[in-house]
């Protein structure tokens, strides 16, 4: 039974365009989510990436991209977008949906851990988060140290914390959004 389920993996990897697959894939995430996936709203998307003015100048990086809504927005507009994820299911469902909106040319999705420092977020302009506050102000050392002042913060419903207070925030959809700078240093 086990050799002919691993038949079948191979016959759908195989199948699957664009597919590899090594024995050092997992399917399951390197540690736990700290979130459960919400998938981004299409009309709050367009108005997280409205609100940092995203144009085809900039280097978005998508913290926590799910599915790879934001990812496949930004791509749209022409910014060149790099989605982080650690859940390898919902990589592989960003990396389809890129695929399938024919931005694969502007937007890579990584998988891995937003808090793990190889992974360098030092050329973005605009980050985008969905997570939650605790994660945000968690983050928040990370993005204040290795983002260029004048990189442009925004978050779908979750704050940064008391001592953050964002520049601007409108609703949509009842979706709060909030809006930072990084300042100078």
């Amino acid at each position: 039974m086990r050799q002919l389920a691993g038949v079948v993996l191979a016959a759908v990897m195989c199948a699957w365009p664009g597919a590899t697959w090594t024995s050092q894939q997992q399917t399951q995430p390197a540690r736990s989510p700290d979130v459960g996936f919400v998938p981004t709203r299409p009309a709050v998307a367009e108005a997280m990436l409205d609100m940092a003015k995203v144009t085809a100048a900039d280097v978005v990086y998508d913290l926590g991209c799910g599915d790879g809504q934001i990812v496949v927005a930004a791509a749209k507009r022409g910014a060149r977008v790099v989605g982080v994820d650690i859940d390898p299911r919902r990589v592989v469902e960003a990396r389809a949906n890129v695929r399938k909106a024919g931005v694969a040319d502007r937007a890579t999705i990584i998988e891995g851990d937003i808090f793990d420092p190889k992974i360098n977020i030092g050329e973005a302009s605009v980050v985008t988060l969905y997570l939650l506050t605790w994660i945000n102000e968690k983050l928040k050392p990370r993005l204040l140290k290795e983002l260029m002042p004048g990189t442009r913060v925004v978050s779908n419903t979750f704050r940064m914390g008391a001592d953050w207070p964002p520049e601007q925030e409108r609703t949509v959809e009842n979706y709060p959004i909030f809006l930072w700078t990084i300042p100078k240093r």
